[in-house]
Order: structure tokens, then C-alpha cells, then sequence
């Protein structure tokens, strides 16, 4: 069996856990852009969203200077009290509190508008994304799913798009409102001063290139950071589904030292990336207070010369706290911008992936389908110029059963894939019932299909559903006659729950038998014209492969059938055994034909029975 897939031109995308080469990360800019275009569908949201955040931040910039003006009216008050010429004018501060009141009011129901909004259209894009990713799984060619580990791309859908789903919502609003409330500060502020504003505003382009300088430096360790989560699920996701062989092999220890490996690479990239974010916020402060000062000095020296009041120097004063803390938000906002972009580069890495090629347009014709399989010359290698199958020439009459049989290596398992599609062939054609399979659309050619696999897949689910899968439209009558003739319906009956007894995640709550009959009762309901049998049998004992032998011989009935089988003893009534060595058939015919010959199939029928005699 050949189990190296076959190369494509694409490149290698986020490193597995045996080390798998890391594509080169892409421009920030150039994945914002995709992420604007999976946002401007809801422009119109996102236009509300933008408006209330722009309203919220002018009604809570507006403030600070209607405040001013009660506080000028409450100390010329209390110098007009001081004099005795007047006294303090409570309704009008109260006039101008309420003003202000209202105001705030104002803004918490803007912002509120905002979070609600953007909510729904963060979670209508993510939606999408992940709808997008459920059918590119669907449209991706089988040589992806065995190039990547389970868990590099389980972490894609799952951390990345929680990354990049946190940061869209927290980051889009976000900057809108720090960017405005910027604007209104500096707008404010000029009113007051234009030379204090002019201090202050010497902030802004030092901040600015701190900010970028830092972002340089940080976004190659976010993306390691992203990189390294799915490094660490695949890792862990191997060692979970496969823990009773670690144990076995007393390989605990050596897992530990690649789970370190993996987890110190993780370590690394994820403090550099935090170290980097973390320099941002002191250094702003540290910035920022520098140019408090000196605002504090210089209004001070105006106060004293008269050309502000002291409300005004209060209403500055808390703009320039005010000042800081959008472009704290500013610093903070980029943090989570580079989250974003490390997770959605990953994400759209996935969904950019080559889908799987169908260019046939023809359809399957049920009342049309006999069986007959062609391979014309077939040759095929996973890798350019290593030719797995070579010059590979069967013609498998309807109703016949075939065996294919060989050592591992020679290519058994290559031939099932490339009747299915799931790779198409270098040189030659593989016709079925004459029409090269290549004109076929893949969905329409694999309804020919029905497969019973060496390793039985069941989901989480009901016996019933199970069964069902092989056909959907079935009856729960077909469903049960189904299990009878794959000698299961019995066994079920047996369980508490009968046909609604849930099989748990691994399907670890029967035996390995059992789940090879509800397999065979699957592919029976399913009613498929061709039948594949890879191994079916290889990992049950006799008693029980003698009842999966009858199951099986009841579901090939007179279809055309495929059998792959190391038990040379289960395919002995077959129509012809070919016997294939390094892709190409070495030998065929009947049992008897091949034992009479004296060749490779004898030597290796012979070889098994030793085994078995010297076993016992």
C-alpha cells in the first residue's frame, strides 16, 4: 500500500507535529484587505456602527468644556462672594451639569448601538468563514488530508478563527471611537490654546513611530504564536488517538520530549510577541506624562497672564489625560490587530488551499450502471517520475469478483483511490461501463461506490443513524433488513437501546467486529453498483471473520466487486486474483489457477498457512 500522497505545487502551510515546513507569512496589509472585503458586505452596519461610535465619542469629548464653563461660573462666583459685588449662580451650573448629563446619556446610548451592531456583523462574517471552511473541507483533494496532522487544521478552525473572531469585534469600533475622540480632542483643545495644543501634539508623531517600530518586530512572533497552537493541537491530538499504542511501546517519555519541543517553541514565540505588546503601554505613558508637564507648566504661566481662565486650564488638563488614552487604545487596538491578522492569515491559508480539480460534467444514471471497470494502461506515482502503478491493464466484467493481493508497498490501495478519483492518473484512462471516469463529475462517479474499509468509521450517533448513512431516504424497515443480511440485525437487538443506542465518539463501545458488520451494513443499504473491501477482515479473529465472511458474500451478491486482502484464505472463491508486485500485476487468475502455477501467489499462500501452523 502506498501512503505517500501526491505532491501539488502549493506550499507547505503551518508546521505539524513532526516538523512540517511553514509557509513564508504573508503581508499584514494584505490580509486586512481580505478581511475589509469579507466586511463590505455589511457596509451598512458597519456605517451604523461607525456613526454611533463617532456620536458617542463627541458627546463624551464635548464634556470636559461644558464643565469648564461651570467651574468659571462657580469661581467667579466665589470672587464675586469674596468682593462682596454677587454670588454664586447655582442654576446656571445646574444648566450646564444637566447640559453635560444629557450629554454622557447621549454617548452610553450611541455606545451601546455600537456594541450591539457590531456583534451581530462580527458574528455574521465569522458565520461565513466558517461555513466557507466546512465546504472547502468538502471541495479539498484527498492529498491535503493526508499531507496535514488532524490537529493543525482542527487548530485553524477553532483558536485561529476565536482569535481573529475576538479581535474583529473589540478592534473595529474601537478604533473608530479612538480616532475621533483624537480628532475632538485636538479640535477642543485648539480652542482653548493652540500653543499648549501645539505641546501636546509633539506627543503624537513620537508615539506613532514607537508604535510602528514595535509592530514591525511583533508580528512575526504573533504569527509564530498562532503557528505554535497548532503545532501543540496536533501533537496532542496524535498522542490522545493513538495513546494505547504510546503505552505499549513505552514511547511516554520520548512523546513527552516532543511535546516540550513543540511547547518551547510555543513559550518562545508567544513572550516575545506578549514582551513586544507589553513595551508599548509603559512607553507611551512614560511619553505622554513628559508632555503633562509641560503642558501643566506652560498653562499655569497663561493662567497667571490671564489669557485662559481656569476652567479652561481644568477642561485642557483633562483633555490631555484624555489625549493618551485613545492612543493607549490606538497601542492596544494594534495588539489585537496583530492577533487578527495572524489568525485570519491562517484562516485564508486554509480556504486558498487548491480544491480538488472536476472538470467532468457527466452524470450518474442509476438505471444505466452494470459495473464493468476498464484499467487501460493506467500509470500513476504520488511523486513526478516514481511511478507507483505501471502500465496497469484489468478489464473486470459486471458481477465479477476481483482480489487484489501483493505485499506491502505494491500498490493494492493506490488502485481503490484511483477508482474513486481521489487522485487521477498520469498516463492511460479507467473507464466504467465504458465512459472514462475522468468525464465524471467525482460526486457523481463515487454513487458507483460502496467501500467497507480496513478501519471502521462510525460517528457519534444512533445505530440507526449509522446504518442510515449508507443511504439517507431509507426506512427504518430497509435499515433493519440491511443489518439482517449483514448477520448484525441479532447483536443489536441485544443492547438495551436496540437500534437507538448511541455509539460514543470512538465507537469504542463495541468490539471491532461488530463495527466491521454495521459497516457491511451500511454499504449493503447504500446499494452501490461496485464494491470496494479493503482489509475488511484483517483485524478480527476467525470466528469472526467467518461471520463477516458471510455478511460480506450476501452484500457483493452480483455486483462487481474489489476485494483487498492479506488473509489469502477469505478470497479464495474470487473470479481472479491478481497478484501485484511494485505496481504492476505479476500474476492472475483463479485460486486454483495461481496454487497450480507455483509462483508468487503459491509461495506467499504457502507462507501464510507456515506462519499459521508454526503459531500454533
Amino acid at each position: 500500500m502506498a501512503t505517500n500522497p501526491k505532491q501539488t505545487t502549493r506550499p507547505m502551510h503551518g508546521p505539524g507535529p513532526r516538523g512540517m515546513v511553514a509557509a513564508k507569512p504573508k503581508h499584514f496589509k494584505q490580509t486586512m484587505i481580505k478581511i475589509a472585503k469579507y466586511l463590505w458586505p455589511h457596509k451598512m452596519a458597519l456605517s451604523v456602527v461607525m456613526i454611533s461610535a463617532i456620536l458617542s465619542t463627541v458627546f463624551l469629548v464635548i464634556g470636559p468644556r461644558i464643565l469648564s464653563r461651570a467651574i468659571d461660573v462657580l469661581l467667579n462666583g466665589l470672587m464675586a462672594k469674596v468682593r462682596n459685588d454677587g454670588a454664586i449662580d447655582f442654576n446656571q451650573i445646574g444648566y450646564w451639569l444637566l447640559i453635560m448629563l444629557g450629554l454622557y446619556i447621549l454617548s452610553s446610548a450611541a455606545m451601546l448601538v455600537q456594541g450591539l451592531v457590531m456583534t451581530q456583523v462580527t458574528q455574521k462574517v465569522v458565520y461565513n468563514l466558517r461555513k466557507e471552511m466546512s465546504q472547502k473541507i468538502n471541495r479539498m483533494a484527498m492529498s491535503y488530508f493526508e499531507e496535514q496532522p488532524f490537529g493543525e487544521v482542527l487548530s485553524r478552525i477553532t483558536n485561529d478563527m476565536d482569535t481573529f473572531t475576538q479581535a474583529l469585534n473589540n478592534s473595529v469600533a474601537q478604533a473608530v471611537s479612538s480616532v475621533v475622540q483624537i480628532v475632538g480632542i485636538v479640535i477642543m483643545m485648539l480652542t482653548i490654546s493652540p500653543l499648549m495644543t501645539g505641546i501636546t501634539l509633539i506627543i503624537l508623531p513620537l508615539s506613532v513611530v514607537i508604535l510602528g517600530t514595535i509592530m514591525k518586530f511583533s508580528q512575526k512572533h504573533f504569527k509564530a504564536q498562532q503557528k505554535g497552537l497548532g503545532q501543540i493541537n496536533g501533537q496532542v491530538e496524535e498522542v490522545y488517538a493513538g495513546q494505547q499504542i504510546v503505552k505499549a511501546f513505552n514511547q511516554e517519555a520520548n512523546q513527552e520530549v516532543i511535546f516540550q519541543s513543540a511547547n518551547d517553541q510555543l513559550y518562545h514565540a508567544a513572550w516575545k510577541s506578549q514582551f513586544f505588546s507589553g513595551l508599548m503601554m509603559p512607553l507611551m505613558s512614560f511619553i505622554a506624562n513628559l508632555g503633562y508637564v509641560a503642558v501643566v507648566i506652560l498653562g499655569s504661566v497663561l493662567a497667571m497672564n490671564g489669557s485662559i481662565t481656569v476652567g479652561s486650564i481644568q477642561a485642557f488638563i483633562q483633555y490631555m489625560r484624555n489625549f493618551t488614552q485613545p492612543i493607549r487604545q490606538l497601542a492596544q487596538i494594534s495588539n489585537m490587530l496583530q492577533s487578527m491578522a495572524a489568525g485570519a492569515e491562517r484562516v485564508f491559508e486554509f480556504l486558498e488551499e487548491p480544491n480538488e480539480a472536476d472538470e467532468g460534467t457527466r452524470q450518474f444514471d442509476p438505471t444505466q450502471a452494470k459495473g464493468a471497470v476498464t484499467f487501460d494502461q493506467v500509470s500513476f506515482g504520488y511523486q513526478p517520475n516514481e511511478p507507483i502503478i505501471k502500465s496497469f491493464n484489468v478489464q473486470v466484467e459486471p458481477g465479477q469478483k476481483i482480489a487484489i493481493v501483493g505485499p506491502t508497498g505494491a500498490g493494492k490501495t493506490t488502485i481503490v483511490k484511483l477508482l474513486l478519483r481521489f487522485y487521477d492518473v498520469d498516463e492511460g484512462r479507467i473507464l466504467i461501463d465504458g465512459v472514462d471516469s475522468r468525464s465524471f463529475q467525482r460526486t457523481e462517479l463515487r454513487q458507483y461506490f460502496g467501500m467497507v474499509m480496513q478501519d471502521t468509521w462510525l460517528f457519534n450517533g444512533t445505530i440507526m443513524e449509522n446504518l442510515r448513512y449508507g443511504n439517507l431516504n431509507a426506512t427504518d424497515e430497509q435499515v433493519i433488513q440491511a443489518a439482517k443480511s449483514a448477520r448484525v440485525d441479532h447483536f443489536i437487538r441485544t443492547l438495551p437501546e436496540g437500534y437507538q443506542t448511541v455509539m460514543n465518539e470512538n465507537s469504542d463501545n463495541i468490539s471491532q467486529g461488530q463495527k466491521q458488520l454495521l459497516t457491511i451494513a451500511r454499504a449493503i443499504l447504500a446499494d452501490m453498483p461496485i464494491l470496494i473491501l479493503d482489509e475488511a477482515t484483517s483485524s478480527v479473529d476467525t470466528r469472526t471473520e467467518l461471520l463477516i465472511q458471510e455478511a460480506m458474500d450476501q452484500l457483493m451478491g452480483n455486483r462487481t466487486s474489489f476485494v483487498i486482502a492479506h488473509r489469502l484464505s477469505t478470497i479464495k472463491n474470487a473470479d481472479r486474483i491478481l497478484v501485484m508486485d511494485q505496481g504492476n500485476i505479476i500474476e492472475q487468475g483463479t485460486h486454483e489457477e495461481l496454487i497450480e502455477q507455483g509462483g508468487f501467489y503459491y509461495d506467499l499462500y504457502n507462507s501464510q498457512f507456515e506462519t499459521i501452523e508454526e503459531a500454533d
